[in-house]
């Protein structure tokens, strides 16, 4: 076990694989400015939660009176009197309570979304680089988990917390107006009380630190397994993935069960030693009051005092836990907003070149992705793609053909070297700027769960219905798209399911049509397509290549022949550039590649 020092100045504790874990509250307050908005609610908030605090505390004050004054023969007129005041403290109490609890609920579902309003925000900012080492359920379970624990929090424990911190203090107050002789035994009982809170609630806290991580597992294994789920009944492995899933959840149990265990045992021993102090000093109140030393209403008072006093201590207990829960989700949510994107704009963007034109040179590119620093994807990498012209990137399997395009797209920075677009090196660029002016033909299409029309509008969302219209005709999918039940209205499903390769991939091309930009990067669209789907996604393709730099990285011998110019990679090198019929009479990888993995096309060739 070691321990490290945060910036903050709190301290961190790592254990094993376990995450690092601060000791102390102190992660809540980074709600503060997520509050700061909302001080006019906050405040109103705290003003019903001390006129109920204060109704409360001043219905002991009303017994007692009652008991002493009210039940005797000369003051029988004045029972009415005390009655009428016990309601009427009765209904002040009611309607601070609710507003309280209107106030505080508000408060907790605000900022709880916008909590998790800047979570995403933030993430989606984050570099790839992030990606490569942390899971897409692991985010969601903070993003959706963690924020809930702090909406229990914020929208109802902190208040329940606060109201009973004020019923303790203005309870130990009266209890020492009331009887000082009492309510000394009371203070000297205190800190026996405190201690079982402070002891176990650290342990709650590392309990439920590790219940929330256990529960982000599970999420992260299934939304694995449902995004593969084509895979998992192809291969009929549903009993096995059932068996996965139900190992994790038991682990996610266990956890909890661990955690709740804590819990239980804390309210336990707080209850127990609290309400055994209250049974103590109310023996020595009844002795007092047979002494003659107090009267029945102030013991009365004393009684209802000690017993607000001991329900207060008992909530407290109760709410520890929760709030130490929240702790541990609130640590787990800053860790994603402090995580700072490695690629950012620059202090200072240039402006790009106007007109656009889409001239790419790549000069000295060095590259290492940061989950494998020892293996270079790209070694001193150069070529030249003129503006209007057709680079087709070729080379085996881990070449480098795709770090390129990541690159290109600023996804990663080079270790060394440099990428220009229009003269302009592309660091010296807005991301924004940069990646407006590219549009990227995926081999794996993405489509989004809406209908048709937005997935097209979404290569420029401002985009008006014909042009949606028009881009759809230029990639040949106005046909299909029309025959659908609702037209372009009409729902795609998760991921596209309704729809098949062909078309998702016309999808994608009226996407890039539609964004119009001066460079193109194709990860060539047709590799996976039969033979009628291929012809027509080629014929959108050649349509959206048309007076268009672009770049593609070639899988069929058809592509390779209509480009202007061809780079060899190998093992994230440059081995050669020429035009396809130069690379077949030097001879080398590409004249290999083009009798293996260009099969199909060389009698073409």
């Amino acid at each position: 076990m070691a321990t490290r020092r945060n910036p903050d100045g709190s301290e961190t504790v790592t254990d094993g694989g376990e995450r690092a874990r601060s000791r102390k509250l102190r992660p809540l307050r980074a709600l503060a400015p997520f509050l700061r908005p909302y001080r006019g609610m906050l405040l109103a908030a705290l003003f019903a939660l001390l006129l109920a605090a204060g109704a409360t505390l001043s219905l002991p004050v009303a017994v007692r009176f009652m008991i002493d004054q009210g039940f005797s023969a000369e003051n029988a007129a004045q029972v009415d009197q005390y009655f009428l005041a016990l309601f009427a403290i009765a209904a002040l109490l009611a309607t601070a309570t609710s507003l309280r609890y209107y106030f505080v609920s508000w408060l907790g579902e605000r900022v709880v979304a916008d909590v998790r309003e800047a979570v995403f925000s933030h993430i989606l900012r984050l570099s790839q680089s992030f990606y490569e080492t942390t899971r897409a359920g692991e985010v969601l379970s903070r993003l959706t988990t963690d924020t809930t624990i702090l909406q229990t929090v914020v929208g109802s424990s902190a208040s329940i917390a606060l109201r009973n911190v004020l019923l303790l203090a203005g309870g130990l107050v009266m209890l020492a107006v009331t009887s000082p002789k009492l309510t000394g035994l009371i203070v000297v009982l205190v800190p026996v009380m405190l201690l079982p809170m402070i002891l176990f609630g650290r342990k709650v806290r590392v309990l439920s630190r590790r219940n929330q991580d256990r529960v982000a597992d599970t999420s992260a294994l299934a939304e694995e397994i449902l995004t593969a789920m084509r895979i998992v009944q192809a291969y009929v492995r549903e009993t096995w993935e059932a068996a996965r899933f139900r190992s994790a959840v038991e682990e996610s149990f266990v956890a909890a069960l661990a955690r709740t265990r804590a819990r239980a045992l804390l309210t336990a021993v707080v209850i127990l030693f609290v309400f055994g102090a209250i049974v103590l000093v109310l023996w020595f109140g009844a002795k007092a009051v047979l002494a003659g030393n107090m009267t029945a209403g102030q013991l009365g008072q004393f009684v209802l005092y000690a017993v607000l006093v001991a329900g207060s201590f008992a909530a407290l207990a109760e709410v520890w836990g929760e709030v130490q829960r929240a702790a541990g989700a609130m640590e787990r949510i800053m860790e994603l907003l402090q995580t700072t994107p490695e690629i950012r704009d620059p202090v200072a963007p240039l402006p790009p070149a106007r007109p656009a034109r889409g001239e790419v040179r790549v000069e000295g590119l060095s590259f290492c992705y940061p989950a494998r620093p020892d293996r270079r994807a790209l070694d001193d990498v150069s070529f030249a793609v003129p503006a209007g012209r057709t680079v087709a990137l070729v080379g085996p399997s881990g070449a480098g053909k795709t770090t390129v395009f990541q690159l290109l797209l600023r996804f990663y920075d080079p270790q060394s070297g440099r990428i220009t677009l229009d003269g302009v090196d592309i660091a010296s660029l807005s991301l924004a700027e940069l990646r407006g002016a590219m549009a990227m033909v995926p081999q794996e299409t993405v489509i989004f769960s809406t209908d048709a029309r937005e997935n097209i509008r979404y290569g420029r969302p401002e985009a008006g219905d014909a042009e949606v219209e028009a881009a759809a005709r230029a990639a040949l999918a106005h046909e299909f798209i029309a025959d659908l039940p609702q037209g372009y209205d009409t729902y795609l499903g998760e991921r596209g399911v309704r729809l098949s390769g062909g078309q998702r991939q016309r999808i994608a091309i009226a996407r890039a049509i539609l964004k119009n930009p001066p460079l193109l990067l194709l990860d060539e669209a047709t590799s996976a397509l039969d033979a009628e789907s291929e012809r027509q996604v080629q014929a959108a393709l050649d349509r959206l290549m048309e007076h268009r730099t672009t770049i593609v990285i070639a899988h069929r011998l058809a592509t390779v022949l209509k480009a202007d110019r061809i780079v060899v990679l190998e093992q994230g090198k440059l081995v050669a550039t020429g035009t396809h019929q130069e690379l077949v009479q030097q001879g080398g990888l590409y004249a290999r590649l083009a009798r293996l993995q260009f099969a199909e096309g060389t009698d073409a060739a």
